[in-house]
């Protein structure tokens, strides 16, 4: 029998190491979905996501489902989305637990902080485009539909549209960690950024006018923060740079 090389040995103990993560991270999204389907239930899990479409429905409306199996399915696949956003840490810690060994400390100061933040604003994005966006843009839809309309959305579509709409602005969220990676790779300076501020908030809206539907709310409601969390990016990056510094680099 050949003894593996001392490279294809190390190559595969990184490989069960990752596949051990993997595993660990798909059995914690698999139990936050078993805890979600005992309580409260991918039903009530539903109601809560169309709350802000049913609140701006006549009162009495409901919304409709043209597939056979869409009461069943499109219920569990929001289960499946909100288990592995509330798992998302325990996917993130996973990552870093897999990577950190590998890292010098001052790498360390730098990866942990970006994943801790990454996850928290992709939830705040979802939470702000939920709790303040949705009841906005729905009640501004109705006001400027037709009485001789009669508006009962597929539950399917509605599906479609909230999690396209969720994943923008999670994603979108995400601008001060873009901003201080530029910054701490040596890609471009905070001066420099400062100086194309006027084309970034072009760009915000030209952003927030595609993966947005065509209302100015929606588009406002996501232009406007992504300019704050640009600023906010300029304001951590100098701080960011100076904390995770390799001793080289102080020196």
């Amino acid at each position: 029998m050949t003894t593996p090389a001392p490279g294809e040995e190390t190559f595969i103990s990184h490989l069960i190491e990752l596949r051990d993560r993997l595993v660990k991270a798909s059995i914690g999204i698999v139990l936050v979905c078993i805890g979600l389907l005992v309580w409260p239930g991918p039903s009530h899990i539903y109601d809560i996501i169309a709350r802000p479409m049913i609140a701006s429905l006549p009162v009495g409306s409901k919304m409709i489902a043209t597939g056979v199996i869409s009461p069943f399915l499109v219920p569990m696949k929001v289960t499946l989305v909100i288990a592995f956003i509330l798992a998302l840490p325990w996917v993130l810690y996973q990552l870093w637990a897999f990577i950190a060994p590998g890292l010098y400390a001052h790498e360390k100061r730098l990866i942990a902080p970006l994943v801790i933040s990454s996850s928290v604003l992709f939830m705040m994005g979802v939470a702000f485009c939920y709790f303040f966006v949705f009841g906005r843009v729905f009640k501004f839809i109705s006001e400027f539909s037709p009485q001789s309309i009669a508006v009962t959305p597929d539950i399917e579509n509605y599906l479609d549209f909230v999690m396209s709409m969720c994943l923008a602005f999670g994603a979108t969220f995400e601008v001060p960690v873009v901003v201080v990676i530029l910054v701490r790779m040596g890609l471009v300076s905070v001066e420099k950024l400062k100086e194309v501020r006027p084309y970034a908030i072009v760009g915000a809206f030209v952003v927030a006018a595609v993966v947005t539907p065509p209302d100015i709310v929606s588009q406002f409601s996501l232009a406007l923060p992504m300019c704050l969390l640009f600023e906010l990016g300029l304001l951590v990056a100098p701080i960011f740079v100076r904390v995770t510094q390799a001793p080289e680099e102080t020196s």
